[in-house]
């Protein structure tokens, strides 16, 4: 991995880390993949970042709605 989103356990940067971290899943990235570059499962991330979690009921709202309109 390269560019921008290198790989956040090679960068050394601690406190750049934990502001990154949680502002990806905000913004649509998966889960997934940001515990991967985190070097953490998707359960440690989630456990340790849950609170910063925020607003994302709404869009799994409409992306289900969105989904199940489909099958209309």
């Amino acid at each position: 991995m390269g560019g921008r989103l290198a790989d956040l356990r090679r960068s050394g940067h601690g406190a750049c880390r934990h502001s990154a971290l949680p502002s990806w899943p905000n913004s649509g990235v998966d889960p997934t993949e940001v515990a991967e570059r985190a070097g953490n499962s998707v359960e440690a991330l989630l456990s340790h970042y849950a609170k910063c979690l925020d607003g994302r009921q709404g869009v799994a709202n409409r992306r289900i709605e969105d989904l199940l309109r489909e099958y209309e």
